[in-house]
């Protein structure tokens, strides 16, 4: 197959997007997320006028200062505080206007503030280089990391732009809201590093088979070199080269005998895997993804958990909540139907019902691994938007 070019004539507005919507966080990093409660609408519009200088755009910038960048998103609750008309909250979409608490019972109200940073490593705390595979959007100026896929509609991503459907999402109103904006899913994931390494240490005969246990279930080695490209050892020098540890498609491995159907990264993006039955348009569930690591690493070789937090705050940025966000974790990630094994999860974030389940292809005989616990729990998250800056000046302006 001939490899599509990864340019195109749209040009997004990158001066009224966000910077942190487009632009993935720099590295190493350090960061803070905080959530606020706007209990004054007057001083919720006055905190984001003082906010909007240090809002960054999308706009390229070779100033290091630009490294450093602040991004605002609201709840549906927050826009109602800072006093948006109700014409214009019946507007967004409606899985936004529930929230997250409402559709999956995930999370309780609060002021909370969580400090993150790249472990030392580079690495997730389970030791898996993170980050890879990210879509490329279409007029939006930066390179795809995999030459393989033509960029992705910048309609899926970010609102007032036609998506993958050739029409414009539904956008709220008044456009000066709606236009540049994205929806954002914000989750904090609690990783049960000691459990994830236990189990692999019960089931493999040396730290060789330890690591490939771990490999099939992500789907990659920790170096981040892909499975299909790497399907025996790890090679470091693949995994750190961003311009070849993601230019991959898994339609030559459908059996899944390099990376498994039903591994971690497999199944958050099938790729071209699913082309031959036609069923699901997997370029209409892609997502923007910016994880970042929270908490100390659990040192290499500790099999007991030592009681701290860790984990990965997992941010989303799309402009579909359902299909996107919603389809992929529901259907992807916690149920096999699509793959053909209805009772497996995601091995890495799914919820097992009971004992989880992960099947290894292999031949002759392939390997199934059972009784499976948890090793990724959810501690809260929420639906978010974020306006582009025009959004942001006309909230702050508001008068009612």
């Amino acid at each position: 197959m001939s490899a599509p070019t990864a340019t195109a004539s749209l040009r997004l507005e990158h001066d009224d997007i966000q910077g942190g919507v487009l632009h993935q966080r720099p590295s190493p990093y350090v960061g803070t997320y905080l959530l606020l409660r706007i209990d004054d609408r007057r001083a919720g519009r006055e905190l984001i006028r003082r906010l909007l200088p240090a809002v960054g755009s999308a706009s390229a910038s070779s100033d290091p200062a630009q490294d450093a960048w602040v991004t605002v998103a609201f709840t549906h609750q927050g826009l109602k505080a800072l006093g948006v008309p109700k014409g214009s909250l019946d507007s967004f979409a409606p899985e936004f206007r529930q929230g997250m608490a409402a559709r999956a019972a995930e999370l309780g109200e609060a002021i909370w503030r969580q400090d993150c940073y790249q472990l030392p490593t580079g690495r997730t705390s389970f030791g898996f280089k993170d980050g890879i595979g990210q879509p490329a959007v279409e007029g939006s100026g930066i390179p795809a990391s995999n030459p393989l896929e033509r960029p992705i509609k910048a309609g899926e991503f970010i609102l007032g732009y036609p998506d993958e459907t050739g029409d414009l999402p539904p956008m709220p109103t008044p456009t000066v809201i709606g236009r540049n904006g994205t929806y954002i899913v914000f989750r904090k994931l609690h990783t049960r590093v000691a459990a994830y390494r236990r189990y692999l240490r019960d089931r493999a005969a040396d730290r060789k088979e330890e690591a490939l246990l771990g490999a099939k279930m992500v789907g990659r080695w920790h170096s981040g070199a892909p499975l299909v490209l790497a399907p025996d050892h790890d090679d470091p020098e693949l995994g750190g080269d961003d311009t070849r540890n993601n230019a991959f498609l898994y339609g030559h491995d459908r059996r899944g005998l390099k990376c498994p159907a039903g591994a971690h990264a497999r199944r958050a993006n099938p790729r071209d895997a699913l082309d031959e039955e036609g069923s699901v348009d997997v370029r209409l569930h892609r997502m923007i993804r910016r994880g970042t690591s929270y908490g100390p690493i659990l040192p290499d070789g500790v099999l007991e958990d030592d009681g701290a937090d860790r984990g990965i705050i997992f941010v989303f940025a799309g402009s579909h909540l359902k299909r996107q966000f919603e389809f992929v974790k529901t259907q992807w990630l916690n149920d096999g139907i699509f793959i053909g094994a209805p009772r497996e999860q995601d091995p890495l974030v799914g919820r097992p019902a009971g004992n989880g389940a992960f099947t290894i292809p292999k031949q002759p005989i392939r390997r199934r691994l059972r009784e499976m616990p948890p090793f990724v729990v959810t501690r809260g998250g929420e639906y978010c938007f974020a306006p582009g800056l025009g959004g942001l000046r006309w909230l702050a302006e508001l008068t009612i």
